[in-house]
């Protein structure tokens, strides 16, 4: 298959990363289909997905026809059959668990073309760990995003072992028709390149803020103000998840035995619990639609 041949893209998982992928892709003129288990997830996605277009409408960023365009290029379903017609190319974006990774796979094996390339978007797994459940391994692959992806349009392709080198050139084609900047990794590491660090930085604020060495906003006001970033790293999970940021961390504390990443699982657990899981819920380490870490003053004069 060539990148010229690329028409229609399946993405697994309707999540905050499914969404953004599923409208990079429809925005570049690519017809998208959007698969989740969960009819409400799908309602909730179709509602973001508005919510990101009229957004990127508003700053100039696309224009009215580009946006109509680009929603009409999307649908949305629960049917495995459905999703998997005819796709050329399909972005699995469900929870960080290697044996869900490989079941979910596995029956998309058994219903997409035999043409179809696999690409996971998990933020910590290796692509190995689920390459041969997934039913076709040489055609496995990493395709790992950055939010939001339209500014963060950085992207780690990592191929596993059993990758067929042809598979890997065909996804970093695709990376650049869909307006990011591809990263090819040598071999295989948790994390990729920028998310090594930054999950290092995550740990560390986490970690602060578990054994309360100072306040979620004193954290987040420290690192804002040496880096001169706009958001801390508290404020970015926000926008990640705690949901996520919560299923990444019981995962490694679980697979490490590491005592404080299970203390950080159980920090992050009791946001989850209550439902404050950031910015999709309108609430998590901040209250939105306006953070307290967007405030002008909010570095000079303190919480």
């Amino acid at each position: 298959m060539r990148i010229e041949d690329v028409r229609r893209i399946t993405v697994v998982g309707a999540g905050t990363m499914g969404q953004q992928i599923a409208f990079q892709c429809a925005g570049h003129g690519y017809d998208v289909v959007v698969y989740d288990i969960d009819p409400g997830a799908l309602e909730a996605a179709s509602g973001r997905i508005d919510g990101y277009a009229e957004g990127l409408e508003a700053g100039g960023v696309i224009s009215a026809d580009e946006r109509r365009g680009a929603q009409e290029r999307i649908s949305m379903t629960t049917e495995i059959a459905v999703a998997s017609n005819d796709a050329d190319l399909l972005s699995e974006a469900v929870p960080e668990d290697p044996a869900l990774k490989g079941r979910v796979l596995a029956e998309f094996d058994a219903a997409c073309p035999p043409r179809t390339i696999f690409m996971t978007n998990t933020s910590t797994l290796l692509p190995s760990q689920f390459a041969e459940a997934s039913g076709r391994p040489r055609r496995l692959l990493a395709l790992h995003f950055h939010l939001p992806v339209w500014i963060n349009n950085l992207a780690d392709v990592m191929p596993h072992p059993g990758t067929e080198p042809e598979v890997t050139e065909l996804v970093m084609a695709f990376a650049r028709r869909i307006g990011q900047v591809p990263i090819e990794l040598q071999r295989e590491y948790n994390g990729y390149v920028f998310n090594s660090m930054y999950a290092a930085l995550n740990r560390a604020a986490i970690t602060l803020a578990q054994q309360e060495v100072a306040s979620i906003e004193d954290i987040d006001r420290a690192w804002m103000h040496v880096t001169k970033a706009p958001v801390g790293p508290l404020g970015a999970l926000d926008a990640v998840g705690l949901d996520t940021a919560w299923t990444i961390t019981d995962y490694w504390a679980r697979e490490l035995g590491d005592e404080q990443l299970e203390a950080n699982a159980a920090f992050l657990k009791a946001y989850v619990d209550r439902g404050d899981v950031g910015v999709k819920a309108g609430r998590g380490f901040y209250s939105y639609p306006d953070p307290a870490y967007a405030r002008p003053d909010f570095i000079d004069r303190g919480s």
